[in-house]
């Protein structure tokens, strides 16, 4: 897989820099091309003799490099590599590749770059936990820009947690596993549904039900579907993400809106209800604004929503070979999701525990569990990014799983 394939390493400025040296290393044993770029703070940490003489390649440093940049030598950088890694990438490098900034050769070759990208963060455990940096990550990854790590453990600094660059083999592997989604598309030819976000139920031309749900779990799904080859449709309550890379998305706002867009979507092979749909709506919205009186307190009778998941399942005709709901519970999280499978009919349930104290409901991470026939998988605490590629990891191993036992 990593044989004569060319990578564009970009080394930006922090300690982590010296596993740079490592990372080329490693990947000249496994005959890959390393065509370096060391920024200025890079260059502070690693020369560039040490870089040129483990690549076997010359060092990129200056954007206005006369010599290459009279064959645009920044755009050619960009477009030539099989993949562009970033590591290390320091917050100040993931924020402007996040805001599209380019003031010099590292951040034009990335602005100007249509090849993938993987990016490897190293940062004080302060910086990478920022809710800056978390956005710009979040940004990046909307873009469709993959990361491996930061790993956990003690920094250069003396603190610990989350913020050490992954360590070069890691690196490597997510190298190969990046490269080998260029290659192979394991969903290529499979369809597959996502709903995502809340609902809107409207009590009159103002004012609405809703919930918390942001949305971030079923896009993370939607996104990682479509980057493994499957035509995606994302059905989206009201929420302010950006759409992910390759994948159709059709906006609603109600319940009933959300069930006549799935049935609309036409045969699927994998339906992902991770929606959080509103039980109930107003059975008579307001055609005017309630006005606020002392005297006369709006009286507001409900009537049950659709039960989309229940819908889809349960249907005879085209219903989808695997049907997936979520569970979000407060309390006995296993028993009630476990019951929610057997009573909606699907196929797969994935739980997570979503009291105010967990963070989950509309954070950046999440811990589920996945409850099937055959019992229930506990997964560790990950970022909602993780737990949609865990996901569809699992999806694509249940597919071969049908296909072996049809043979």
């Amino acid at each position: 897989m990593l044989k004569n394939k060319r990578i564009l390493l970009i080394i930006s400025g922090g300690i982590a820099a010296y596993k740079s040296l490592e990372l080329i290393r490693r990947l000249k044993e496994h005959g890959v091309e390393v065509a370096p770029i060391l920024t200025r703070g890079g260059a502070e940490f690693v020369t560039p003799l040490s870089v040129a003489s483990l690549a076997g390649h010359k060092v990129y440093q200056e954007l206005f490099d006369l010599d290459e940049e009279a064959e645009m030598g920044h755009i050619e950088l960009s477009r030539s590599a099989d993949l562009i890694v970033v590591a290390p990438a320091t917050a100040h490098l993931i924020a402007k590749m996040a805001q599209g900034f380019a003031d010099d050769l590292a951040s034009t070759t990335l602005l100007a770059t249509d090849t993938a990208v993987l990016v490897a963060p190293a940062m004080n455990v302060r910086m990478w936990e920022n809710p800056s940096t978390q956005r710009n990550v979040s940004v990046l990854e909307q873009d469709g820009v993959d990361f491996v790590g930061p790993n956990e453990g003690t920094m250069a600094c003396g603190e610990f947690g989350p913020g050490r660059l992954a360590e070069p083999i890691e690196i490597i592997d997510a190298i190969a596993r990046k490269l080998s989604e260029n290659l192979s598309a394991p969903l290529a030819g499979k369809r597959v549904l996502v709903t995502a976000g809340p609902t809107h139920e409207p009590i009159d031309p103002v004012r609405y039900i809703a919930n918390r749900s942001s949305g971030k779990q079923g896009f993370a799904i939607a996104r990682e579907a479509a980057k493994l080859g499957a035509e995606t449709i994302l059905i989206a309550g009201p929420t302010a993400l950006a759409t992910p890379v390759g994948v159709r998305r059709i906006d609603v706002e109600t319940a009933e809106e959300m069930l006549h867009q799935c049935q609309a979507a036409g045969s699927c092979d994998v339906a992902i209800f991770a929606a959080a749909v509103a039980d109930w709506r107003v059975n008579s919205p307001a055609k005017q604004k309630f006005k606020k009186t002392k005297s006369a307190i709006p009286e507001l009778s409900f009537v049950e929503n659709p039960d989309i998941l229940a819908t889809i399942s349960q249907n005879s005709k085209g219903r989808p070979k695997l049907v997936i709901g979520f569970a979000a519970e407060t309390e006995h999280v296993d028993k009630n999701a476990e019951e929610k499978r057997i009573r909606k009919g699907c196929d797969w349930i994935i739980a997570n525990d979503v009291s105010p104290e967990t963070g989950i409901m509309g954070g950046d991470f999440n811990q589920i569990r996945l409850i099937t026939q055959n019992g229930t998988e506990i997964w560790p605490k990950l970022s909602k990014k993780l737990v949609a590629k865990r996901l569809v990891e699992r999806i694509i191993t249940e597919f071969g799983d049908q296909a072996d036992a049809a043979e």
